[in-house]
């Protein structure tokens, strides 16, 4: 072994150290088009039908609550010759169920997609249910697919006279594959001028970055900025006919996104999301810690014997104030980094939900640079 290979690994090591602290590695990372964009036309449609299940064991809807679900029988029941116009149906083995679909861009004809149901009426659990044809129809009213098949459940529900168990929702079930796509949405790809891709995050930066992206691979002027959401493509003379194989190139192109700094606040689970383009002005930070105690410990007072008096409930109340350990000022540098800021909020000890009340304070004094978004 040459004593030469620790040498070069010393010194690469020393290149790459002296690279991430010049900042020759970008901080953020390069992403894919085609996690960034969604392409015009390329779209899912939502499927919704309504439904029986039956074979359930005696946990389906109670007719009697449920008028939609007798009603629903009784056609059934007439559409294969069986007449109940005038008798009284008594089953809780069938309940009336809401199924939905989506169906995915180009679906053919004859091929299958998931189904969701669940219980509309009262129905305990749809536990071992068959779901009956059901047709599923889109926003203009057609039918685009046909339902039927065993429910699956993830839950259950057992109970006996005095105490009951649930686990995970018994309402609701899923039909893998579980409908037949009867008709197809007619879009052509090949027939349209240009692809137009909308942004999911819209910003005016990672917009332009995306058509600078195109252009290079596909020439000046292929790529146009309409707005902070929409990137024009005009289809170049060599992908005449095959758009498809466009859309696959320019899906695999990578930018580096952009986008607006934002620190979101969750105040229900104290969740606390910082984004890493967050800027902090200087600025001193110190946190209260006041407990007021209110313990109350009643007693009774009993009268002597032969007294004549009364057993009463006397209350006793203590109330205790405590102020914390006074915390020290914690300084935040001018223009600090999402580490640094990480850092400065952990040195004060306290929890997330104290830290949102910080982050507010922060941004009512002017010092944070980014919006403060509360969920």
């Amino acid at each position: 072994m040459s004593i030469l290979s620790p040498v070069r690994a010393v010194l690469a090591a020393a290149v790459l150290l002296l690279a991430l602290l010049a900042g020759a590695v970008p901080s953020a990372a390069q992403t894919r088009v085609k996690d960034l964009v969604t392409f015009d036309g390329v779209r899912r449609n939502q499927l919704i039908g309504y439904g029986l299940v039956v074979g359930l064991n005696g946990t389906g809807d109670r007719l009697i609550n449920t008028p939609f679900t007798e009603q629903s029988l009784k056609g059934m029941l007439e559409r294969l010759g069986i007449n109940t116009r005038d008798e009284v149906l008594r089953t809780r083995n069938a309940a009336a169920v809401m199924v939905t679909a989506t169906l995915p861009p180009f679906s053919r004809q004859g091929t299958t997609i998931d189904v969701t149901v669940s219980a509309l009426g009262d129905a305990t659990s749809l536990l071992g249910g068959t779901l009956l044809v059901t047709p599923l129809l889109g926003a203009d009213g057609q039918a685009y697919a046909v339902a039927q098949g065993s429910l699956s459940v993830s839950g259950f529900s057992a109970a006996g006279a005095a105490a009951s168990v649930t686990k995970g929702v018994p309402t609701s079930a899923r039909i893998a594959n579980g409908a037949i796509v009867e008709r197809e949405l007619k879009f052509a790809l090949d027939d349209i001028g240009a692809v137009r891709m909308a942004l999911r995050n819209p910003d005016f930066t990672t917009a332009n970055r995306i058509a600078d992206a195109v252009n290079a691979r596909l020439g000046g002027g292929s790529a146009r900025v309409l707005d902070s959401t929409t990137v024009d493509v005009r289809i170049p003379p060599q992908f005449h006919g095959a758009v498809a194989r466009l859309i696959g190139e320019v899906e695999q192109l990578s930018v580096r996104p952009d986008g607006i700094a934002r620190v979101v606040v969750d105040e229900r689970s104290g969740t606390i999301v910082i984004g890493d383009d967050v800027r902090v002005s200087r600025v001193a930070i110190t946190q209260g810690n006041l407990t007021v105690r209110v313990v109350e410990t009643p007693q009774v007072s009993q009268p002597q014997p032969f007294s004549n008096g009364q057993t009463v409930v006397v209350p006793r109340t203590d109330v205790q104030v405590q102020e914390g350990n006074g915390r020290q000022f914690v300084t935040l540098g001018g223009n600090v980094s999402l580490q640094q800021l990480v850092n400065g909020l952990n040195a004060l000890g306290v929890g997330p939900r104290d830290m949102v009340s910080i982050l507010q304070a922060i941004k009512a004094a002017g010092a944070l640079h980014a919006d403060l978004e509360i969920i």
